[in-house]
């Protein structure tokens, strides 16, 4: 087999050569090395390219952990609140809120949910009232009415709530319709 020869190694490609194979470990231990060449004294180095400077992204320090992921709400199946409906199911605690400010509302809901938690019911009725409506002309210059009817639900909803409440919807006609909500509560966990 003949080898062709191209170009001719300078000094310089020579020692560079040598030293690589001198660092090179054999695959094969009866393959017999060439001898090394002798060192040839590097030629002056050249200056290194400027480099040019890189732009860095400004600092942003890592914001806060992401909170908890809240529980979803799970509203009563078919079957449930059908059972419920006919009477085949018992409703653990009733709360009437008819009356009462948000603020105290609020308290009553807050308090009330706890002990159905602590009880281990698992059904409740929330009763906010549908609200009086007036007609005609009365009703556009009287104070808003049924507040207590639209905000229960938004409370319901919070994560204050999320740990008491598993879920939410308006009752039947038998027991308060658009005026009260069936309330399922999320069962307490073990210490």
């Amino acid at each position: 087999m003949s080898r062709r020869r191209g170009r001719h190694l300078n000094e310089e490609e020579e020692a560079l050569w040598g030293a690589v194979k001198r660092t090179v470990v054999p695959l094969r231990t009866h393959v017999p090395m060439e001898a090394p060449a002798p060192e040839v004294t590097p030629a002056k180095p050249e200056k290194p390219a400027a480099r040019r400077p890189v732009a860095l992204a400004p600092y942003t320090p890592p914001g806060p952990p992401p909170k908890p992921a809240v529980p979803v709400l799970h509203p009563l199946g078919r079957r449930d609140r059908q059972q419920v409906v006919r009477g085949r199911r018992d409703i653990d605690g009733r709360l009437d809120l008819h009356g009462y400010r948000q603020d105290e509302a609020h308290a009553r809901l807050a308090g009330f949910l706890g002990h159905a938690q602590a009880m281990s019911w698992s059904l409740v009725l929330v009763i906010t009232g549908k609200g009086m409506g007036g007609s005609g002309f009365a009703e556009l210059h009287e104070p808003e009415r049924g507040v207590l009817r639209r905000v229960v639900p938004l409370w319901l909803s919070l994560p204050e709530f999320r740990r008491f409440v598993l879920g939410f919807e308006d009752a039947h006609l038998v027991h308060g319709g658009g005026g009260a909500l069936y309330v399922r509560i999320r069962k307490r966990k073990a210490p």
